[in-house]
């Protein structure tokens, strides 16, 4: 895709987790098409995955960039499980040396578990984790071309 220069740009590719203590979400999606998938749920023992599951999934996928869902309480507060995810996001950044960003992830899990049907009707997500995996990096995609448009 051509920016003002004339220059193109290849599509940055981006994995996405949606952090939870048992099952952790995993989508992919990339910048050129700015469309998200979902790719698996990694099962975890109070948050923490399997490493080389988690090695197997980025080495299919090589992502440029990893992204783990920001569970920020509605007024902008933190809790257990915002924590929770920061710290994964910090060990995830230092397991793969890849840059890892925390995306605001507000009520994704509700919209993941009303949508579930439709979005796997459409191949987009087999579970609600992997859905809502998908709508954390479909909003970072969306506000990225945004900010680009």
């Amino acid at each position: 895709m051509p920016d003002n220069s004339g220059q193109l740009h290849a599509a940055v590719v981006v994995v996405a987790f949606d952090f939870g203590l048992r099952h952790i979400g995993v989508a992919v999606g990339q910048t050129l098409t700015g469309s998200a998938r979902g790719i698996g749920t990694l099962m975890a023992r109070q948050g923490k995955p399997n490493w080389r599951d988690v090695d197997k999934m980025l080495a299919q996928y090589e992502p440029h960039q990893l992204l783990v869902g920001h569970p920020l309480n509605l007024d902008d507060t933190t809790n257990d499980i915002t924590e929770a995810a920061s710290r994964f996001a910090s060990r995830l950044g230092k397991h793969t040396g890849l840059p890892t960003e925390l995306h605001d992830e507000r009520l994704t899990t509700k919209m993941a578990k009303s949508g579930l049907a439709e979005a796997k009707a459409m191949g987009l997500a087999e579970t609600d984790h992997e859905l809502a995996a998908c709508l954390i990096l479909q909003s970072w995609l969306n506000e990225r071309a945004n900010q680009h448009s």
